[in-house]
Order: C-alpha cells, then sequence, then structure tokens
C-alpha cells in the first residue's frame, strides 16, 4: 500500500483550520469552494458533489477535537475506482499564527499513488489559499 504523507503551512490558526476542516458537511463554502459544488451528509457518511455533477461518497471514520484529527476514506466514486482509500488531516501549530496542516492518505493500488499524491498537493494548495482569504476575512 502506498502512504502518501503531505505538510503545509496555513498562515490561519491552528484553531481556525481544524474549525473549517471539522465542518464536515461545509467542504462546498468552507474549505474547498469552486472545487466543490455541493457537499451532503448522511449519518457518517459525506457526499461530495463537484461542479460537473460526479459524486464522490466518503465515510467519516472519525474527528478528534483534542488531537485536531479528521479521518476518513473514499468508498466510492474515485476516478478511476481504487481498492483502498483512507486519510487523515491534522493540525498542528507553526509559530505564532499559522497552523501546519498534515494530510497523510493511504492508497492502493500503490501504482496510484503518483497521481494521488499530485491530487493531495494541489489540493492543500487550494485549501490554504481557502483557509487563508477566510482567516483574512475574519
Amino acid at each position: 500500500m502506498a502512504s502518501i504523507r503531505h505538510e503545509i503551512v496555513i498562515g490561519a490558526s491552528p484553531e481556525h483550520i481544524w474549525d473549517v476542516l471539522r465542518d464536515v458537511g461545509a467542504v462546498h463554502e468552507r474549505l474547498l469552494p469552486g472545487r466543490v459544488a455541493g457537499t451532503r451528509i448522511e449519518g457518517d457518511q459525506r457526499f461530495l458533489t463537484f461542479p460537473d455533477g460526479h459524486v464522490i461518497r466518503e465515510l467519516i471514520v472519525a474527528i478528534d477535537d483534542d488531537a485536531r484529527r479528521l479521518a476518513y476514506s473514499v468508498v466510492e466514486g474515485a476516478r478511476p475506482p481504487l481498492e483502498h482509500h483512507h486519510a487523515s488531516f491534522e493540525v498542528h501549530p507553526e509559530g505564532e499564527r499559522a497552523g501546519r496542516l498534515v494530510w497523510t492518505t493511504d492508497v492502493l493500488p500503490h501504482a496510484r499513488a503518483a497521481e494521488v499524491r499530485v491530487r493531495v498537493e494541489r489540493g492543500a494548495q487550494e485549501m490554504r489559499q481557502a483557509l487563508e482569504a477566510a482567516a483574512r476575512d475574519r
């Protein structure tokens, strides 16, 4: 299994970053506006709808406020399909006014790791932009 770990420093407080990440039903409004068109929650499942109408179903595995950790798994809708996907976000302080987002993704088949890494890196950049813009507007 491939394990992808990506870290990015975000110019927003860890509290703000965590508040946005843990708001699992507002991805389209707070974390990835424009990238995600809609978010729907049904129990412990999250459905992300993209601008082209494509839907990904995720299982929200854990939301740990003390550790500032969110774990989730894509269970349906990955293009092309994956055999296994599990990921987590962790938020840590970085200096006085920033936070470090650590995004770890485990994926099968291993051959898809490079593609998933590109998506993670691009997604982290988009998240940073949205988080920093929202922090400035506060």
